[in-house]
């Protein structure tokens, strides 16, 4: 009877000691976590997060991360991915970046709403409009009654009224449809879903690539209105000011390679962050990154006269 109650207590009392280890192993293992988490938090807090999209604007970032110019940056750089421009501007005027690449309409726009930036340097982004090749347009004036892809608040909102100025056509024959995903707007393209779209590289070179007609090309116009541009807040504070130096070095020594080598010397970093093909980087016009400098006072004034007549 003894050798019974011993055969049945053993195996008992076995099976409550794994499970007492089971347990402490699962709230080590919460422990761990919530540690783990919690140094994540600390270390994305510390590090300089910039916002960014898969357009060439972007390429000196890339670079700079690539060839790890970031690494004496105390915190590092943390690049925070979109695709669409507005997205990334929600994103620092909710403090969860610090830089981003905008425009400047779009930075006017976000510091007449509380949210000061300060400008670090005018990027090499120029945008084009271009037509779906089945609605056979080759001049703006043609644009009448006909629908455009755009982002309000934007340089395209500006560029919209640009061509209702320059051909008299009225501002409301003029459709505008707002489409914020880059790729959705090159994808509608194909599909002929509107009659043109705005877009920058390599976007735009993709859809030259499919032998649609471009309209408009903010180069023509002398109109230089990328920027990158930081929390004016966050770089008055001592530590990010330094990681702001230390990031602008990195960035212009990236710009200094890009020239130096050539675009397509990054093919496969093309390919990968802008979400393009080799085809597309082979096609892709050849550019001249400049180091960041300030941005022109016209360019400056043309989103401020723009955001005054809007409001």
């Amino acid at each position: 009877m003894q050798m019974i109650n011993m055969r049945t207590i053993i195996p008992a009392l076995v099976l409550v000691l794994l499970v007492a280890a089971c347990g402490q192993s699962y709230e080590e293992t919460k422990k761990l976590t919530r540690k783990q988490r919690v140094e994540a938090m600390r270390k994305d807090s510390a590090a300089l997060k910039i916002a960014v999209m898969p357009t060439m604007d972007c390429l000196p970032i890339f670079v700079a991360q690539h060839h790890q110019l970031y690494d004496t940056l105390n915190g590092g750089v943390r690049l925070k991915y979109f695709m669409a421009q507005m997205d990334c501007d929600t994103a620092i005027e909710r403090g969860r970046v610090e830089g981003v690449m905008t425009d400047l309409i779009r930075a006017t726009r976000m510091t007449r709403q509380g949210t000061a930036l300060r400008y670090m340097g005018a990027t090499n982004a120029y945008w084009q409009l271009v037509a779906n090749r089945h609605a056979r347009l080759k001049h703006l004036k043609q644009l009448d009654d006909k629908m455009v892809a755009m982002t309000r608040y934007s340089v395209t909102d500006w560029l919209c009224d640009y061509v209702v100025d320059s051909t008299k056509i009225k501002s409301e024959k003029l459709f505008r449809v707002q489409i914020n995903d880059v790729d959705v707007r090159l994808q509608m393209l194909r599909n002929n879903e509107l009659d043109a779209f705005f877009m920058t590289e390599p976007q735009a070179t993709a859809a030259r690539i499919g032998k649609n007609n471009v309209l408009l090309d903010t180069r023509k116009i002398d109109a230089w209105m990328g920027v990158l541009a930081f929390r004016e807040v966050e770089m008055r504070r001592p530590e990010r000011h330094r990681q702001l130096e230390l990031f602008m070095k990195a960035y212009n020594a990236a710009c200094d390679s890009i020239n130096k080598y050539g675009v397509k010397h990054y093919k496969p970093l093309i390919v990968k962050y802008c979400r393009t093909t080799e085809q597309v980087v082979d096609s892709l016009p050849e550019m001249k990154y400049r180091h960041a400098a300030g941005v022109r006072d016209k360019d400056v004034a043309r989103a401020e006269n723009w955001w005054k007549k809007k409001h």
